[in-house]
């Protein structure tokens, strides 16, 4: 009986070795009414700005640029914060 069971252990580790390894997918823009992050090669294809800006105005908030990290696999990260003092209105949203 236990060699039937250390058999079968050793099968499955060795399908388990074989078999690749896969990270979960994460989306290029990622964010919430705080924040968020867009992918370093989404942000070279398209207006990483204007992304951001989208983002944020549809929680009524301005977007702040944060940090940057360029190289592949790297992203742009940006707050959202409340409309400064002073400002009479909400921030626009672009609709193409």
């Amino acid at each position: 009986m236990r060699r039937m069971m250390a058999g079968n252990l050793l099968a499955l580790l060795g399908v388990l070795a074989c078999a690749p390894a896969q990270a979960d997918w994460v989306p290029p823009v990622k964010g919430n009414d705080t924040g968020g992050i867009i992918a370093y090669t989404v942000a070279m294809q398209q207006d990483a700005r204007q992304i951001a800006v989208d983002h944020c105005a549809s929680y009524g908030k301005v977007v702040k640029f944060l940090a940057v990290d360029p190289r592949p696999g790297g992203y742009v990260s940006f707050a959202c914060r409340w409309v400064p003092y002073g400002a009479a209105e909400r921030p626009l949203r672009t609709l193409y």
